[in-house]
């Protein structure tokens, strides 16, 4: 059985995430990984803070503290969002652990040895004010093509264009806000891609027939257009420092590497933070050195990362000429808009995942965004649309069926789940149902199809209510008690299926409907197809208790409140 390595993209250390961000990595990676580990699988879900660059900087000197302390800071908040969403990854890291440091400084040195990095001269503004070369990010001005005031030398967000800081009407340095800026002569490291141009073609190929379109199509365009050379070091005072004993002069200068070069890398520092807690138990080369035909790994990302970790780290990867392990797999999503417009962190437009937990648990949240992921296309988060999933689906099918099942077995038979008669053809129909309705949740969760397996889990506990409303256990113990019994008895074995199979959607609901039954050995992990048609995991006489309500419906007042807070479009 292959292990699983599994990685999300890494969130900027700048600010909590929105609903997009969570949607378009780090939720499906988790509900993959769920579900492995749930099938017997050993799993390894890495994820970590990407915290070098500019932006990082820039957030630092607007909260006036030192970046190394608001990294930790924002690390500690993001972490605790996420533990909110009930995210289980093995271990969630740092860009700027030692670690990552060193394995970058590692590549770059062996890609130095290889002849796939090269020293050039390069014209760059520089602040005589701040004393320093700006990277494009730390030149601000009016966008030459919209007029946008505050357009960042690399790209206006406002018109998207991409910019040159030279094309800027009006520079001024980010830092300090001096016009007085010149361009100089500086010196950076490329990254000969060019070279590696025909590798990474070869090893694209070799992959992108299993890759989603949306992936595969993306590397395929990156390629046919031609890799070209890349500047990998930047004028920042944060990151990981060009090594002194390869390039002394370019050390001295204070030169770091670019993020996009050793983020990446920082899933293999990552893992090796994990394996540093614990040596004796965890290997981390086991995972990631010449592992190719025993680890199996899967990358989730959105459509915005997928040419850097399909084409630029591979190539990265390629040219140490050493083996380290290579993405099998790109779970590439789309985005998921906010009433068809653009999230945006910068100018808090759209639903923040803090925000989210403000206002309802995880497990609403996880589910919508499962059910609704923007796999095939974009997809629109709309208030109206949240409401009607979480009334129809969450409050409806599955939390209406739980309190009817248990209030009204606790009414008319108690606390312990009642005996009742055999099974009939009614219940024999169901556990058919139930084997095929599993089957299929299954394949489209072992093809990651998220969208398509939420739909099989909510056809599951659609099952039981026609089953329910079949029986009508309310007028059937008019007539026939013991058939009202073993109707309940039933319903009670499919909350407990529920419970099992809903954990890589809604964990901490499935907990709750578990804790249901006072079960002495319930130790299952997954149901098999001959449970799933008998239906008898939880025998007669099994003390129970009615849990609370699992989810709200949603009111006319809620939707109205949650559009005033946080508008029915974009701004």
């Amino acid at each position: 059985m292959a292990r699983h390595l599994i990685t999300s993209a890494l969130p900027y250390i700048n600010g909590i995430k929105h609903l997009g961000n969570m949607v378009g990595s780090m939720l499906p990676a988790d509900v993959y990984s769920r579900y492995l580990r749930q099938r017997g699988h050993d799993v390894l879900y890495i994820c970590a803070t990407d915290e070098h660059g500019t932006p990082a900087e820039l957030a630092a000197k607007e909260q006036g503290l030192p970046v190394d302390e608001f990294c930790a800071q924002a690390h500690d908040a993001q972490k605790a969002v996420y533990d909110g969403f009930a995210l289980a990854f093995d271990y969630f890291g740092r860009s700027s652990s030692p670690q990552n440091v060193e394995i970058t400084q590692h590549f770059a040195r062996r890609l130095n040895e290889n002849g796939f990095i090269e020293e050039r001269a390069i014209r760059q503004v520089y602040s005589p004010t701040d004393g320093r070369f700006l990277p494009d990010r730390y030149v601000e001005g009016t966008c030459p093509h919209c007029g946008y005031d505050r357009a960042r030398g690399d790209q206006c967000e406002n018109c998207t264009r991409v910019l040159d800081p030279t094309d800027l009407i009006n520079p001024r340095s980010a830092i300090s806000g001096s016009t007085d800026l010149e361009v100089r002569e500086t010196k950076h490291l490329f990254l000969l891609q060019s070279k590696l141009q025909h590798e990474v073609e070869e090893w694209v190929s070799r992959h992108e027939d299993d890759w989603p379109q949306l992936a595969s199509s993306i590397a395929r365009k990156w390629l046919n257009e031609g890799l070209h050379d890349r500047a990998i070091t930047r004028d920042l005072d944060w990151g990981v420092p060009v090594p002194s004993d390869t390039w002394p002069e370019l050390a001295a200068e204070g030169k770091v590497f670019y993020v996009w070069f050793d983020a990446p890398i920082e899933y293999i520092g990552a893992t090796k933070e994990w394996s540093d807690k614990d040596p004796e138990n965890r290997d981390w080369k086991s995972w990631w050195y010449d592992v190719d035909t025993d680890v199996r790994y899967t990358e989730f990302m959105a459509k915005d990362n997928v040419p850097f970790h399909t084409v630029m780290f591979p190539a990265t990867e390629l040219g140490v000429r050493e083996p380290w392990k290579k993405v099998d797999y790109v779970k590439a999503f789309n985005w998921l808009t906010y009433y068809g417009g653009k999230f945006s962190t910068s100018q808090k437009r759209g639903v923040f995942t803090d925000q989210a937990l403000e206002i309802l648990p995880a497990d609403y949240w996880r589910y919508f965004l499962i059910a609704n992921a923007p796999e095939s296309d974009d997809a629109s988060f709309t208030w109206e649309h949240f409401t009607a999933t979480v009334n129809k689906d969450l409050a409806d099918t599955l939390g209406n069926f739980v309190n009817r099942v248990l209030s009204f077995s606790k009414k008319r038979f108690g606390e312990e789940v009642p005996a009742g008669g055999e099974p009939g053809e009614a219940e024999r129909k169901l556990g058919e149902q139930i084997a095929e309705l599993l089957a299929e949740y299954e394949t489209q969760m072992e093809a990651l199809q998220f969208r398509k397996a939420a739909s099989a889990l909510r056809a599951l506990w659609s099952a039981g209510n026609s089953y329910l409303e079949e029986k009508a256990p309310w007028l059937e113990i008019k007539t026939d008690k013991d058939g009202a019994a073993l109707t309940l008895r039933t319903a009670m074995n499919l909350i407990h299926l529920y419970a099992v199979i809903s954990v890589p959607l809604i964990p901490t609901t499935s907990t709750a409907m578990r804790q249901a039954f006072a079960l002495p050995d319930d130790t299952a992990t997954w149901v098999s197809p001959d449970e799933a048609n008998s239906l008898t995991a939880v025998p007669a006489g099994t003390p129970f208790t009615v849990p609370p309500v699992l989810f709200a419906k949603l009111t006319d007042d809620d939707l109205e409140e949650y559009k005033e807070r946080f508008g029915g479009e974009p701004a």
